[in-house]
């Protein structure tokens, strides 16, 4: 997202386009799956003063504005990743914590039989799938 498109968001909400704003949403673009505290990090790198208070304030707020998501890839704190991208399946390895992306078609037979047989809408883009990836794997013996 250009600094114009994230200004006239924030500004249909009466809102304005801040540094700490523009430097969280380019972390989470350049990181891809990032906790507050891996965003926290990135935006550190260049600007210092800005606190974890203040990101996780805005992750909410970009969340709230559409322009990045969140998903449990932990037990730990959420992971958020930006809204343009195709809606996904997370695959999260157990053993090295690895993340990798599945297309939401994978799911898409189980999304359908669960709202045929349940009434249940899955939200295929908070879905994360653990096991063990194929690199760990091939260390098990």
């Amino acid at each position: 997202m250009t600094d114009a498109s994230l200004a006239a968001v924030l500004r249909a909400k009466g809102l304005r386009l801040t540094a700490q704003r523009q430097l969280v949403l380019e972390a989470v673009h350049e990181l891809g799956h990032a906790t507050p505290d891996q965003v926290h990090a990135k935006v550190a790198e260049v600007a210092a003063g800005v606190n974890i208070t203040t990101v996780y304030r805005t992750l909410e707020l970009l969340e709230e504005l559409g322009l990045v998501t969140h998903a449990h890839l932990t037990h730990g704190a959420p992971t958020f990743h930006p809204v343009g991208e195709a809606q996904h399946v997370h695959l999260v390895c157990q053993n090295c914590a690895e993340v990798s992306e599945l297309p939401s078609a994978f799911l898409a037979p189980l999304a359908e039989s669960l709202d045929r047989e349940h009434g249940f809408l899955l939200d295929i883009g908070h879905v994360a799938l653990f096991g063990i990836c194929a690199g760990c794997g091939d260390n098990r013996g």
